[in-house]
């Protein structure tokens, strides 16, 4: 009897991989254009075309020498300009026929608002409880310009900013698969979660975005309106910087970092709390 072989199945190589590379080295030009040769979820066969689309997309690569690296990997937090973006939809599956019916995001840099974007879009329905929640009526959206000419120009805006959300996965990936959807490409852009951020610079019992409005006394008429969410987002997310060790975050990406794999304020409670537990036993 012949005995089973067992299957090991190769892991993928993705442009993802590449920039797990970046993160840690920059990458020679011509050895950068191989790797994306290798890539299985590239756009274009040839790899210079490819190399364009990443920027165009908002990765933020540079040259240096004829190396690649990621310019978040040497920019300080005060030179990077962070893209704060909130969008209100009619639902939560664009492939059920959902869609972005307000995008609102402001550019912050060391300290300031130094520009913004806010746009209604067209759409047919809005269930009667979103309309409740965001008080966006099918009437506002009547001559609100449509959702492709919107992403096109919001896509400008965004550039290759650190993209920066209440809530990153469904704030970047809403806006990515829409991109997607109209054929303008998918978003590259490094992003961060400033609820992940929050939770380990802001004591706080919770962290949604209208609670800590009220926490912060953060004062904006129209909550669940993408423009003032972003807002709120920004005066959240400037209230964390405040509260980090520059001396040990010294770069846009060990913010990144920082936001995703550091300890968070309720764990360091939780393990005091547990050590004075432990102390009052032992005595």
């Amino acid at each position: 009897m012949k005995s089973k072989k067992r299957i090991i199945v190769k892991p993928t190589f993705k442009i993802s991989n590449i920039i797990e590379r970046l993160l840690k080295e920059s990458i020679e030009y011509e050895e950068f254009l191989t790797l994306l040769e290798k890539a299985s979820d590239t756009f274009f066969d040839t790899p210079e075309l490819e190399f364009e689309l990443l920027l165009s997309n908002g990765l933020p690569l540079e040259f240096d020498k004829n190396k690649i690296y990621l310019k978040t990997n040497k920019t300080s937090i005060n030179e990077q300009c962070f893209c704060i973006v909130d969008i209100e939809t009619n639902g939560s599956s664009i492939k059920k026929g959902s869609q972005i019916i307000e995008i609102g995001a402001v550019k912050y840099k060391n300290g300031e608002i130094i520009d913004n974007f806010q746009s209604l879009v067209y759409a047919k329905d809005i269930p009667s409880y979103i309309q409740e929640v965001t008080n966006i009526t099918p009437l506002m959206l009547e001559d609100a310009p449509v959702l492709e000419a919107v992403l096109k120009e919001f896509k400008l805006f965004l550039e290759d900013d650190v993209f920066v959300a209440h809530d990153i996965k469904f704030d970047y990936n809403y806006i990515s698969d829409s991109l997607e959807k109209y054929d303008l490409g998918k978003l590259q852009n490094r992003k961060l979660c400033s609820i992940d951020l929050a939770k380990r610079t802001i004591d706080s019992p919770r962290y949604g975005l209208g609670f800590l409005k009220e926490e912060l006394d953060i004062e904006l008429e129209n909550h669940h309106r993408a423009y003032d969410d972003a807002l709120a987002t920004t005066q959240v997310f400037e209230k964390s910087l405040k509260n980090i060790c520059k001396d040990k975050i010294t770069n846009v990406e060990k913010l990144i970092s920082f936001s995703k794999n550091s300890k968070t304020i309720a764990s360091i409670k939780e393990k005091i709390q547990k050590e004075k537990i432990q102390k009052q036993k032992e005595d």
